[in-house]
């Protein structure tokens, strides 16, 4: 055989180019067209908002709801930007903390559901130096940065009580005393208070600049008709893929017990139509959780392997677009993961009617002084 190089040229491929929306820098996907996005900017913007941490798009639906626009979005997880780009037709910017505040535009507001790391240091100084190496550290250099009107930031209940309630102290005494906000007191919103059928409380933190002078606040009441399961239920039958199989129903009927014998209450759960959802969540029993009985299968051959067969009583899962629904998305909204995903993802996400209704409030308030 020849010792001479061996030079194989490849063809050129051409890729799609990306096209930059030049009011907010943002890259769209070519692979999209304006006409097949389910949720574009709006064309007459009442405000700007930015989304952090930003998921599948919770808070930007809400907000884009109330007319505004958004400006810059982040998300470091790629199959949330994929079905975020599905649904708004941008991709939003990865990892945060690789980002500088002069890539982000100026903004009115600043949202973002942060996930809440340990404060190694948290009530010591129980200042700005206290949150660096944290996640909420982006969100305070960006609000020092471009110093938006105001701010709402959502976290999981356990916020209140996390590390004996230090690091919500250090979070609130960096947004009144170092960054100069309004800060009224958080206050803890129960999703099912606001149109969904899931109890699912998390805690609201919102913000204004001092500036402005709004020293007062009130939170959104909860509205008074109710949903129940029922009312967000598949309308079709579902496939049997959904459907538990005989073993696995029994394996958690013996953990079921095994528990309770040691005076635990873990375990499945079976939802009735009239009742509400648990928080949906990631992993664990977080689907086990939320079982229901839908008798409407007739086709009781498996779609997937399973061991046993499919149970005969019309105990199933629920289904990726019914976990949608329980976060207040509408039907329209793409769903183009795997289901693994989008359970993930509906899970991570935040209650948008929740959302919507402190945005709203939000909004009046910088109205009333004539800041938008």
């Amino acid at each position: 055989m020849s010792s001479q190089q061996l030079t194989i040229e490849f063809p050129a491929i051409s890729l799609p180019p990306q096209i930059f929306d030049l009011a907010s820098n943002y890259p769209i996907s070519s692979f999209h067209s304006l006409s097949n996005i389910p949720f574009p900017s709006p064309a007459d913007p009442k405000f700007t908002f930015i989304d952090l941490f930003a998921g599948i798009g919770g808070f930007r639906l809400a907000f884009q709801n109330l007319g505004g626009k958004c400006v810059f979005s982040s998300e470091i997880d790629r199959y949330a930007r994929i079905t975020y780009e599905a649904n708004f037709g941008e991709i939003p910017s990865g990892d945060i903390t690789k980002i500088s505040t002069n890539k982000i535009l100026n903004h009115d507001i600043l949202t973002g559901g942060f996930p809440c790391q340990a404060f190694s240091i948290a009530g010591r100084k129980a200042g700005f130096q206290d949150s660096r190496g944290t996640l909420f550290f982006e969100i305070a250099r960006i609000l020092e940065s471009k110093k938006p009107k105001a701010f709402f930031l959502e976290n999981v209940k356990g916020l209140i009580n996390h590390d004996r309630g230090k690091t919500l102290s250090t979070i609130l005494n960096i947004l009144r005393n170092d960054l100069n906000y309004f800060v009224p007191e958080p206050q803890v919103i129960n999703a099912k208070n606001f149109g969904v059928p899931q109890n699912r409380e998390r805690i609201f933190i919102v913000g204004f600049r001092q500036d402005l002078q709004i020293n007062s606040f009130e939170y959104p009441k909860p509205i008074l008709e109710k949903k129940k399961f029922i009312d967000i239920r598949e309308k079709d039958v579902v496939s049997a893929k959904y459907y538990l199989s005989t073993k696995y129903l029994q394996t958690l009927i013996d953990h079921r017990k095994r528990h309770e014998q040691k005076g635990n209450g873990f375990g499945y759960e079976i939802i009735s139509d009239n009742e509400i959802a648990n928080a949906i969540v990631v992993g664990g029993m977080g689907k086990e959780r939320n079982l229901i009985i839908d008798k409407r299968l007739t086709d009781y051959t498996p779609v997937t392997k399973i061991k046993g067969v499919v149970n005969r009583e019309g105990i199933r899962r629920m289904t990726p677009r019914e976990w949608a629904r329980l976060q207040g998305y509408p039907d329209n909204f793409k769903i183009i993961v795997a289901d693994a995903q989008a359970y993930k993802q509906f899970a991570n996400s935040v209650a948008t009617p929740a959302i919507q209704a402190m945005g709203k409030k939000i909004i009046e308030c910088l109205v009333a002084v004539r800041a938008l």
